[in-house]
Formats: structure tokens, C-alpha cells, sequence
């Protein structure tokens, strides 16, 4: 994603990406609503580039960021997930 848009994405800036983003949000509620699946995967194709895309800006890494759920949930340690609130 940083080859494709870092650029680009540096002279929108962080404000105008994260409003993209929050776009790219919306657009993925209305495609969960009417259940088509072809739209449903293009939305969250989307939102995980403008996601990326807001990482790159602020100079984190994602990988390392999702590293924490790879084995256990991070609240209660339990693989699955055993915490008693959503």
C-alpha cells in the first residue's frame, strides 16, 4: 500500500484519510445490510486499504499491530476468547 498511495496519501493527509475511511465504513454497513455478497467483499477490501493507508500515515505498523491477537485474546489470555463482556 506504501508503494501504491504513500505519496498521494501524504498530501491528503491524515484528516482527509481518516474521513475517507469513515466513508469506506459506512459504505461497508450498507453492503452487510443488503447481504450482496460481490459488493460485501469490495467494501471490506476498502476499508482494510484506507485502514492501511491511515497506518502508513502514522508510521505503524500493522502486522505488529494485530501481532497481539495471534494466539490468545489480549484481555483474558483464552484461546478462544472466554471474556465475559462483547
Amino acid at each position: 500500500m506504501a508503494r501504491l498511495y504513500e505519496e498521494r496519501d501524504a498530501r491528503r493527509g491524515r484528516d482527509a484519510t481518516f474521513r475517507w475511511f469513515t466513508e469506506e465504513i459506512g459504505e461497508l454497513a450498507k453492503a452487510m445490510r443488503t447481504g450482496d455478497r460481490a459488493n460485501l467483499e469490495h467494501e471490506f477490501g476498502d476499508v482494510l486499504a484506507w485502514l492501511t493507508s491511515l497506518a502508513n500515515l502514522e508510521g505503524v505498523d500493522l502486522a505488529a499491530a494485530v501481532a497481539r491477537y495471534a494466539a490468545t485474546c489480549p484481555r483474558c489470555s483464552d484461546a478462544p476468547c472466554d471474556c465475559p463482556f462483547p
